[in-house]
């Protein structure tokens, strides 16, 4: 565990790592020697109707150091990195914040500034959507612009899907308008920045315990809930895990099969946060998880 005496206890902290790395353990591990507010950073975090299986803060460390930006969105509502600056920027004036999550875009948007660019219009992503199903995310990749190619994560099918959403509505790449970003909400310069490191062989046997734990505290429950009005299209049914569970509750997979499916998927996005965080913050302070 990193010490306190490490980190200034005037200056924002921000928490970065892989999925089941211990962001929330170190970040409580702060709050409650220094002081401050422990601030989602994690893009399904912030969704209501998935508590257990994206591994939201439980109720006994919410009771010990005050916590937002968690479970505050509903289930059927669209969000993005936009709406998260909006819903942190009057935090940043209210408190020390203390910043965790493994989403790479939020703290990249944080730190470096994002575009203002246009929302994409529900019949545009009506035509994303029905063709990410039908196609696949490589046929939109196939029509964004070079300099958009070269700069996304082009194995991730929301990012190819935003990207193309944004030229089919603006008629230019997500680049241009990047090239165009305002200034930092939180320039990096100005916080402690701490990024977990973790290593495929010691991240792998924690995400299986995790996801089993899931399912004792009742991740399928949580999914027999969400099953009446479930739609994958919809950003919160991106949660890790829930598209096994409800293909499970579909008659679609056994439960073990849904099991295994949904660990695979949380071993390639952590491999995919790996890889963002190697090419995206090698200036923050890198930290061993443990």
């Amino acid at each position: 565990m990193i010490q306190l005496d490490d980190i200034p206890a005037d200056r924002p902290v921000l928490i970065a790592g892989p999925t089941a790395s211990g962001k929330s353990s170190l970040a409580l591990h702060i709050a409650e020697g220094q002081g401050g507010t422990i601030i989602n950073a994690d893009a399904l975090q912030v969704f209501a109707n998935w508590d257990v299986l994206t591994a939201r803060p439980p109720r006994v460390d919410l009771a010990r150091a005050p916590h937002a930006l968690y479970g505050h969105v509903p289930g059927d509502a669209t969000y993005s990195v936009g709406h998260w600056l909006r819903d942190l920027r009057p935090l940043l004036a209210q408190t020390r914040p203390i910043i965790v999550g493994g989403t790479g875009l939020y703290f990249t948007a944080l730190t470096e500034g994002l575009a203002d660019i246009p929302e994409t219009p529900p019949a545009i992503r009506a035509e994303a959507d029905a063709r990410i199903a039908a196609e696949g995310h490589a046929a939109l990749l196939e029509e964004l612009d070079a300099e958009t190619t070269s700069r996304i994560d082009t194995l991730n099918p929301m990012r190819v899907q935003r990207a193309w959403e944004v030229q089919r509505t603006t008629g230019r790449g997500l680049a241009s308008w990047q090239d165009e970003t305002p200034p930092p909400l939180l320039p990096l310069s100005n916080c402690t920045a701490l990024l977990l490191d973790a290593s495929k062989d010691w991240l792998t046997p924690r995400i299986e315990a995790r996801f089993d734990l899931m399912l004792r505290d009742g991740a399928l429950d949580e999914a027999r809930a969400n099953l009446p009005g479930w739609d994958p299209a919809l950003p919160s049914s991106r949660a890790i895990g829930a598209p096994e569970l409800i293909a499970h509750l579909q008659g679609q997979l056994t439960l073990n099969q849904a099991r295994e499916a949904a660990i695979i998927s949380t071993r390639q996005y952590a491999k995919r946060q790996r890889t963002w965080f190697r090419a995206r913050m090698a200036a923050w302070r890198h930290v061993p998880a443990a």
